[in-house]
């Protein structure tokens, strides 16, 4: 007999929905992180309450129910060197900027980078007046200022 003629239902033969993929490593966030997850989780549980099929939804709200659970709030370091919860200053290809090293939720891509980003990563540790390489160019970023968020 072939298999068109013993299956139940269409749903048997797709692929699964696996969780959210959780980016490696420890979940740094800022003193804003905790508030920030909080009310994304209030906003899906709202959706969720509203829609006609929330499983979606549902899986999104778990992954932010466990970035809850393992947030670590991480400081800006004393020294005044950036790092997580810094906002830094620097020039780079002769253009002057400004980024904040956040965790991983916190990011936008544009003016608040995740602390593993290959940018946060080439500027951490750093204070003003260093250069520093980045992209395999020599002495590529100066940092001007580093201050807490």
């Amino acid at each position: 007999m072939s298999v068109a003629f013993r299956r139940d239902s269409d749903e048997e033969h797709l692929e699964p929905r696996f969780e959210l993929p959780i980016p490696p490593g420890p979940n740094l966030v800022t003193a804003a992180g905790p508030a920030l997850i909080a009310a994304r989780i209030a906003a899906l549980e709202a959706e969720i309450a509203a829609a006609a099929d929330p499983e979606p939804l549902r899986r999104t709200l778990r992954y932010w129910h466990t970035r809850a659970a393992t947030a670590e709030v991480a400081g800006a370091p004393a020294d005044g060197t950036a790092g997580i919860a810094t906002r830094v200053r620097f020039r780079l290809a002769g253009r002057e900027r400004q980024v904040a090293i956040v965790g991983h939720d916190e990011a936008d891509g544009d003016t608040r980078i995740a602390y593993a980003a290959p940018l946060a990563r080439a500027l951490i540790g750093l204070e003003a007046g260093d250069l520093a390489d980045f992209q395999g160019r020599a002495d590529a970023i100066e940092i001007l200022s580093v201050e807490p968020l």
